[in-house]
């Protein structure tokens, strides 16, 4: 009858200590975010400024390359 005692107390304390180990979705920390974010414009808003430019060409497309890798301002 001891045995039969101790091997449940193991079992209850082993399924416990499993369970406290595994941590909920809800509550788990998220991966942390990268030091630097890179912000990299559509190329649908370099077209438009490129537009508004009016640029053609080897021109826009330069621009248009540079605007989307975050090089050209304004």
């Amino acid at each position: 009858m001891k045995i039969t005692a101790a091997l449940a107390a193991v079992a209850i304390l082993g399924c416990g200590a499993a369970f406290a180990a595994t941590a909920p979705a809800a509550t788990a920390t998220p991966a942390a975010p990268s030091a630097t974010p890179v912000k990299h414009t559509s190329i649908k808003a370099c077209n438009k400024q490129a537009d508004g430019k009016q640029l053609t060409g080897a021109d826009r497309t330069a621009f248009v390359k540079s605007c989307h890798a975050g090089k050209a301002t304004g």
